[in-house]
């Protein structure tokens, strides 16, 4: 997982458990087995690349790189990443 879509996760969590809460999950969430990297120049150009060729969010196209660049698989539930099947790896929630 990248941080941007981290960042993702976090602002989401803040408004379905607040501000604590979200920091209590976050705490936990940084206990799984997860590595989260940072953006570097390769990862933001294909997300770009993503974002010029696909109708899908600026976020989105970050999990994509994310994804494809790591060859890992994108854990969603978001319908977005059904133009992506044949590109990256899903597993649908």
């Amino acid at each position: 997982m990248n941080r941007i879509n981290l960042g993702e996760v976090h602002y989401k969590t803040i408004r379905v458990l607040g501000l604590e809460g979200a920091k209590d999950f976050m705490e936990n969430f940084s206990r799984l087995p997860i590595t989260v990297v940072l953006p570097d120049d390769a990862l933001i150009w294909r997300a770009s690349e993503f974002k010029a060729q696909y109708p899908i969010s600026y976020a989105d196209c970050f999990a994509a790189a994310t994804a494809l660049i790591h060859n890992a698989a994108v854990v969603t539930g978001d319908p977005e990443f059904k133009k992506l099947t044949k590109l990256i790896s899903v597993e649908w929630l």
